[in-house]
Protein backbone atom coordinates (compact mmCIF):
# COMPACT_ATOMS: atom_id res chain seq x y z
CA UNK A 1 0.00 0.00 0.00
CA UNK A 2 3.03 2.60 0.63
CA UNK A 3 4.56 1.95 -2.80
CA UNK A 4 1.44 2.05 -4.16
CA UNK A 5 0.47 6.03 -2.50
CA UNK A 6 3.96 6.69 -3.35
CA UNK A 7 3.51 6.10 -6.65
CA UNK A 8 0.50 7.99 -7.31
CA UNK A 9 2.00 11.13 -5.27
CA UNK A 10 5.03 10.64 -7.55
CA UNK A 11 2.67 10.51 -10.58
CA UNK A 12 0.32 13.64 -10.06
CA UNK A 13 2.80 15.76 -8.16
CA UNK A 14 6.42 15.24 -8.39
CA UNK A 15 6.48 15.72 -12.42
CA UNK A 16 5.86 18.56 -13.67
CA UNK A 17 4.37 17.37 -17.04
CA UNK A 18 0.88 17.93 -15.38
CA UNK A 19 1.21 21.30 -14.81
CA UNK A 20 1.96 24.73 -16.85
CA UNK A 21 0.50 25.45 -20.42
CA UNK A 22 4.25 25.00 -21.69
CA UNK A 23 4.24 20.98 -20.48
CA UNK A 24 0.71 20.54 -21.85
CA UNK A 25 1.98 21.81 -25.30
CA UNK A 26 4.94 19.58 -25.55
CA UNK A 27 5.00 16.25 -26.70
CA UNK A 28 4.26 13.24 -23.79
CA UNK A 29 5.81 9.77 -23.24
CA UNK A 30 4.50 7.82 -20.78
CA UNK A 31 7.46 5.07 -19.63
CA UNK A 32 5.31 2.37 -18.04
CA UNK A 33 7.12 -0.31 -16.44
CA UNK A 34 8.83 -1.68 -13.25
CA UNK A 35 12.31 -0.58 -11.33
CA UNK A 36 14.35 -0.15 -14.37
CA UNK A 37 11.59 2.25 -15.48
CA UNK A 38 11.27 3.95 -11.83
CA UNK A 39 14.82 4.56 -11.70
CA UNK A 40 15.46 1.84 -8.54
CA UNK A 41 18.86 3.06 -6.57
CA UNK A 42 19.55 6.46 -8.61
CA UNK A 43 19.16 9.49 -7.95
CA UNK A 44 16.66 12.28 -9.25
CA UNK A 45 18.21 13.06 -12.46
CA UNK A 46 19.66 9.22 -13.38
CA UNK A 47 17.07 6.96 -13.82
CA UNK A 48 15.51 6.28 -17.21
CA UNK A 49 12.99 8.76 -17.22
CA UNK A 50 14.88 12.08 -16.46
CA UNK A 51 17.58 10.65 -18.95
CA UNK A 52 15.67 10.04 -21.84
CA UNK A 53 13.57 13.43 -21.40
CA UNK A 54 16.84 15.24 -21.42
CA UNK A 55 18.33 13.55 -24.96
CA UNK A 56 14.58 13.81 -26.42
CA UNK A 57 14.91 17.37 -25.69
CA UNK A 58 18.27 17.67 -26.97
CA UNK A 59 17.74 15.60 -30.30
CA UNK A 60 14.43 16.95 -30.93
CA UNK A 61 15.00 20.90 -30.43
CA UNK A 62 11.75 20.91 -28.20
CA UNK A 63 10.36 20.36 -24.76
CA UNK A 64 9.27 16.75 -24.48
CA UNK A 65 8.09 15.03 -21.55
CA UNK A 66 8.26 11.77 -20.10
CA UNK A 67 6.43 10.52 -17.43
CA UNK A 68 7.66 8.06 -14.89
CA UNK A 69 4.98 5.76 -14.50
CA UNK A 70 7.42 2.68 -13.07
CA UNK A 71 6.97 0.87 -10.08
CA UNK A 72 9.57 -1.24 -8.26
CA UNK A 73 9.00 -4.79 -7.86
CA UNK A 74 5.92 -4.43 -10.72
CA UNK A 75 4.77 -7.57 -12.21
CA UNK A 76 2.99 -7.37 -15.66
CA UNK A 77 -0.19 -8.22 -13.53
CA UNK A 78 0.46 -5.46 -10.83
CA UNK A 79 0.93 -3.09 -13.72
CA UNK A 80 -1.80 -4.42 -15.86
CA UNK A 81 -4.21 -3.71 -12.52
CA UNK A 82 -3.45 0.11 -12.83
CA UNK A 83 -3.51 0.85 -16.44
CA UNK A 84 -6.83 2.94 -15.21
CA UNK A 85 -6.14 5.53 -13.25
CA UNK A 86 -2.32 5.82 -14.69
CA UNK A 87 -3.96 7.01 -17.74
CA UNK A 88 -6.38 9.21 -15.80
CA UNK A 89 -3.75 11.33 -14.38
CA UNK A 90 -2.06 11.73 -17.96
CA UNK A 91 -2.45 15.48 -19.77
CA UNK A 92 -5.51 15.21 -21.76
CA UNK A 93 -6.00 11.61 -20.48
CA UNK A 94 -3.27 10.13 -23.06
CA UNK A 95 0.25 10.37 -23.49
CA UNK A 96 2.11 10.57 -27.44
CA UNK A 97 3.67 7.62 -26.89
CA UNK A 98 3.91 4.47 -24.16
CA UNK A 99 7.29 2.92 -23.89
CA UNK A 100 5.91 -0.59 -22.12
CA UNK A 101 8.70 -2.21 -20.05
CA UNK A 102 7.43 -4.92 -18.51
CA UNK A 103 8.46 -8.90 -17.45
CA UNK A 104 11.65 -9.12 -15.82
CA UNK A 105 9.53 -9.41 -12.38
CA UNK A 106 7.82 -12.55 -14.09
CA UNK A 107 10.90 -13.97 -15.10
CA UNK A 108 12.52 -13.46 -11.94
CA UNK A 109 9.31 -15.42 -10.21
CA UNK A 110 9.09 -17.89 -12.26
CA UNK A 111 6.06 -16.64 -13.63
CA UNK A 112 4.49 -18.87 -16.66
CA UNK A 113 5.04 -16.75 -20.00
CA UNK A 114 1.44 -17.56 -20.90
CA UNK A 115 0.35 -15.15 -18.13
CA UNK A 116 2.95 -12.65 -18.72
CA UNK A 117 1.65 -12.68 -22.40
CA UNK A 118 -1.54 -12.15 -21.68
CA UNK A 119 -0.95 -8.95 -19.77
CA UNK A 120 0.75 -7.51 -21.94
CA UNK A 121 -1.23 -8.42 -24.44
CA UNK A 122 -4.06 -6.76 -22.91
CA UNK A 123 -1.94 -3.73 -21.90
CA UNK A 124 -0.85 -2.80 -25.67
CA UNK A 125 -4.47 -2.91 -26.22
CA UNK A 126 -6.01 -0.43 -24.21
CA UNK A 127 -3.50 1.99 -25.15
CA UNK A 128 -3.78 1.62 -28.59
CA UNK A 129 -7.81 1.84 -28.02
CA UNK A 130 -7.00 5.28 -26.03
CA UNK A 131 -4.99 6.24 -29.53
CA UNK A 132 -1.71 6.01 -27.81
CA UNK A 133 1.54 4.82 -29.59
CA UNK A 134 3.44 1.53 -28.18
CA UNK A 135 6.71 0.74 -27.90
CA UNK A 136 7.25 -2.65 -26.28
CA UNK A 137 10.11 -2.90 -25.13
CA UNK A 138 11.55 -6.83 -24.84
CA UNK A 139 12.59 -8.82 -21.68
CA UNK A 140 14.50 -12.03 -22.04
CA UNK A 141 14.94 -14.92 -19.63
CA UNK A 142 18.09 -16.73 -18.85
CA UNK A 143 18.64 -20.02 -19.86
CA UNK A 144 18.91 -21.28 -16.64
CA UNK A 145 14.94 -21.61 -17.21
CA UNK A 146 15.31 -23.81 -19.75
CA UNK A 147 15.13 -23.77 -23.52
CA UNK A 148 11.40 -23.95 -23.43
CA UNK A 149 10.49 -21.47 -21.00
CA UNK A 150 13.16 -19.43 -22.60
CA UNK A 151 12.00 -19.75 -25.83
CA UNK A 152 8.09 -18.94 -24.81
CA UNK A 153 8.95 -15.63 -22.84
CA UNK A 154 11.46 -14.25 -25.33
CA UNK A 155 9.48 -14.76 -28.14
CA UNK A 156 5.62 -13.03 -26.98
CA UNK A 157 7.27 -9.55 -27.12
CA UNK A 158 7.64 -9.92 -31.18
CA UNK A 159 4.63 -11.46 -31.14
CA UNK A 160 2.40 -9.23 -29.54
CA UNK A 161 3.95 -6.51 -31.78
CA UNK A 162 3.17 -8.01 -35.01
CA UNK A 163 -0.03 -8.74 -33.52
CA UNK A 164 -1.23 -5.10 -32.50
CA UNK A 165 1.58 -3.51 -35.25
CA UNK A 166 3.30 -1.97 -32.18
CA UNK A 167 6.64 -0.66 -32.23
CA UNK A 168 9.17 -3.61 -30.66
CA UNK A 169 12.61 -2.83 -29.21
CA UNK A 170 14.02 -6.22 -28.46
CA UNK A 171 15.61 -6.07 -25.23
CA UNK A 172 15.70 -3.37 -22.85
CA UNK A 173 18.82 -4.39 -21.55
CA UNK A 174 21.15 -4.22 -24.57
CA UNK A 175 24.36 -3.25 -24.21
CA UNK A 176 24.07 -3.66 -20.31
CA UNK A 177 22.71 -6.95 -19.29
CA UNK A 178 25.76 -8.57 -17.27
CA UNK A 179 28.34 -6.11 -17.74
CA UNK A 180 29.71 -5.45 -14.11
CA UNK A 181 30.71 -1.82 -14.70
CA UNK A 182 27.47 -0.88 -16.18
CA UNK A 183 24.89 -2.14 -12.91
CA UNK A 184 24.50 -1.97 -9.27
CA UNK A 185 25.67 -4.26 -6.85
CA UNK A 186 22.75 -6.71 -7.27
CA UNK A 187 23.61 -7.32 -10.73
CA UNK A 188 20.37 -6.27 -12.05
CA UNK A 189 19.80 -2.55 -12.23
CA UNK A 190 21.81 -0.57 -14.47
CA UNK A 191 23.90 2.46 -12.98
CA UNK A 192 23.23 6.01 -14.22
CA UNK A 193 26.04 4.95 -16.89
CA UNK A 194 24.30 2.06 -17.96
CA UNK A 195 21.14 3.65 -18.20
CA UNK A 196 23.04 6.16 -20.53
CA UNK A 197 23.62 3.67 -22.99
CA UNK A 198 20.16 2.31 -22.82
CA UNK A 199 18.99 5.54 -23.68
CA UNK A 200 21.18 5.59 -26.37
CA UNK A 201 20.02 2.88 -28.08
CA UNK A 202 16.10 3.40 -27.38
CA UNK A 203 16.09 7.12 -27.87
CA UNK A 204 16.68 7.25 -31.71
CA UNK A 205 13.34 5.15 -31.89
CA UNK A 206 11.35 6.93 -29.28
CA UNK A 207 12.33 10.30 -31.47
CA UNK A 208 11.21 8.46 -34.66
CA UNK A 209 7.68 7.99 -33.35
CA UNK A 210 7.47 11.88 -32.25
CA UNK A 211 8.63 13.02 -34.89
CA UNK A 212 5.15 11.40 -36.90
Amino acid sequence: MQLRLSFILMLFWSHASFAGDEIAKSPVVLAFGDSLTAGYGLGPKEGFTPQLEAWLTDELGRPVTVINAGVSGDTSTGAHARLEWTVAGLPDGKADIVILELGGNDVLRGISPDITANNIDGMVEFFQDKGMKVLIAGMRAPPSYGPEYQASFDGLYPAIAEKYKAGHYPFFLEGVAMDKSLNQADGIHPTKEGIAIIVGNIGPLVASYLRN
